[in-house]
């Protein structure tokens, strides 16, 4: 009897020294579980994990049951009958005859038979981390096993929390040198993709998930640019924007956690199920309270699936590098034209000057040379050709004024922006006999060189659309300034165009936006079919 007593002890310090000397989580767990079976000399035992729910099991470790036998029970219990009784009564419970109590569910088929039972928590802190349970010792369970099991699984505590520990500097120390690795490549790297791919990379390893991905906004849609993990295929993937969930979230700048997918009203059911998404992050990229694109997370893939505040925590450190990458590609890119922008109105400047000054004075002089010849000739056909040759160098000179007028015109410089498009305007009724009506409330003070010249160059490509496309016959523009904003407003009678079949990059309207942007402003079209465009450009002004 002595010996037994004794033997149990040793089994007992040998299988606690086991268990806490383990440092992975999973490891701990395993431990427990084979160390709870040996000193009760039961043939099964199993550890569930109670989930952030606290109504159900998210993880179940056992021993005794083969992986054959796993594989044909199936799914493991999620914390119903006897089992769910110790996860909402957190104290020690031990049974003769499973099968006998009321509160038994059964088994599943091909779960070998089972009697005995004893079940003991494990407590963290007074909350409950998970339950112990041991079947079927031939005999029942004594006393004597509740204590020792009692006495295993407060040193299992101790364990699981050190393991708990342990993992979360080992997740905090690698998260840290992720972000520092993306804050390096910040610097060094140029390629917007392969920052946006390293940033959903290295989230997919932390957060342990099965797909990352990185969309940003184009015009009406959301364009994934990265994707890490099963999702790699969906680089250049496009989805609507107002009809998403990652649309959605762009719009409020907010994140938001969905531990069911499948049943936010939000989600488009097309899009979740073609990614076979259970659960999701979804994180804006933010940069000064302005939303750039949006990280999306689906699937952590242990447990449930579904995500933890830690993890939305992560994503958003994530995500607050990607947003500095988008802005900086943008910054550059914005300032690349900018530098492209200005370079061109300097040539047209120069250009114009030069047909204005020299050209035009070297055909003003043909022209007085050919009326010396014309006046001076006494032979009649050399006096008609000198007219003729003299009528064709009139019609150059008009074309190059008017050449001149298109590449820069003077009045912009001396005059401001509305004498600019009168002048404009005058020119383009007389050539194409569109009635054309300009209505400027912007006041006597001119504004910024760099915005006269932005709104003078989107006039003049909205008026050059409306002769390729419109088949208008009147045209109205309409400048105003109010509120620190300057307005222009350029509609047709035209045969507009429906804007949901138009191509993103037609009429030229992609360049529109981007100059509108190089100021700070914003275009925006209405048109449909049949009933004319309106295109409206919204510029800050100090």
């Amino acid at each position: 009897m002595q010996s037994a007593i004794a033997e149990r002890l040793r089994l007992f310090v040998e299988a606690g020294i086991a268990v806490t000397s383990e440092l992975s989580l999973e490891a701990v767990l395993q431990r427990i579980v084979e160390a709870a079976a040996q000193i009760t000399r039961a043939p099964y035992a199993a550890l569930g994990v109670i989930d952030r729910s606290g109504q159900a099991l998210e993880r179940f470790v056992t021993t005794g049951i083969s992986s054959g036998q796993r594989a044909a029970i199936g799914d493991p219990p999620h914390g119903r009958g006897i089992l769910g009784v110790l996860i909402h009564d957190a104290r020690p419970l031990r049974l003769d005859d499973l099968a006998g109590d009321p509160r038994s569910v059964g088994f599943p088929p091909n779960h070998p038979p089972m009697k005995s039972f004893l079940g003991v928590p494990i407590m963290l802190r007074g909350v409950a981390f998970g339950n112990l349970y041991l079947t079927d010792k031939e005999g029942g369970f004594t006393d004597e096993d509740q204590d020792l099991v009692t006495l295993l699984a407060a040193q299992a505590a101790v364990a699981v929390e050190n393991a708990r520990l342990y993992e979360s500097a080992t997740r905090w120390s690698r998260q840290l040198e992720s972000l520092n690795e993306i804050g390096s490549a910040l610097i060094g790297e140029l390629e917007l993709d392969r920052l946006l791919h390293l940033v959903a990379t290295s989230l997919r390893e932390l957060l342990t998930a099965r797909v990352v991905a990185i969309a940003l906004p184009v015009g009406d849609e959301m364009r994934v640019e990265a994707a890490a993990g099963e999702g790699a295929e969906l680089v250049g993937w496009t989805f609507p924007r107002a009809r998403s969930k990652a649309g959605r979230v762009l719009a409020r700048a907010r994140p938001e956690r969905v531990d069911d997918v499948l049943g936010d009203p939000e989600v488009e059911p097309a899009s979740a199920r073609r990614l076979g998404a259970r659960a999701g992050l979804y994180v804006p990229l933010l940069v000064r309270e302005r939303a750039m694109g949006v990280l999306i997370a689906h699937d952590k893939e242990t447990g449930s699936g579904a995500f933890g505040d830690d993890d939305m925590r992560l994503a958003e450190q994530f995500a607050a590098r990607a947003a500095i990458a988008v802005e900086l590609s943008e910054r550059v890119a914005r300032d690349a034209l900018r530098r492209v922008v200005a370079g061109q109105e300097l040539e047209r400047r120069r250009l114009a000057r030069e047909l204005h000054d020299e050209t035009g004075q070297a055909l003003t002089s043909i022209l007085l040379g050919l009326k010396g010849v014309e006046e001076a000739s006494e032979s009649e056909p050399v006096a008609e050709a000198a007219r003729n040759l003299r009528e064709l160098v009139v019609a150059t000179l008009q074309d190059v004024r008017r050449l001149a007028v298109e590449l820069r015109p003077k009045a912009l410089d001396d005059f401001g922006l509305v004498p600019a498009l009168e002048r404009l305007v005058q020119t383009f009724s007389e050539q194409t006999g569109i009635d054309v009506q300009l209505e400027s409330r912007l006041g006597d003070e001119r504004l910024a060189a760099e915005i006269e010249t932005t709104l003078y160059r989107l006039v003049q490509e909205s008026l050059t659309n409306v002769v390729k496309h419109a088949h208008a016959s009147t045209v109205s523009i309409v400048l105003v300034r109010r509120d620190g904003k300057v307005t222009a407003i350029v509609e047709d009678d035209g045969r507009g165009f429906d804007q949901a079949e138009a191509r993103r990059d037609g009429l030229g309207l992609v360049g529109m936006r981007e100059r509108a942007a190089l100021v700070g402003g914003r275009l925006t079209i209405e048109s449909s079919a049949g009933a004319g465009t309106t295109i409206a450009v919204e510029v800050p002004v100090a």
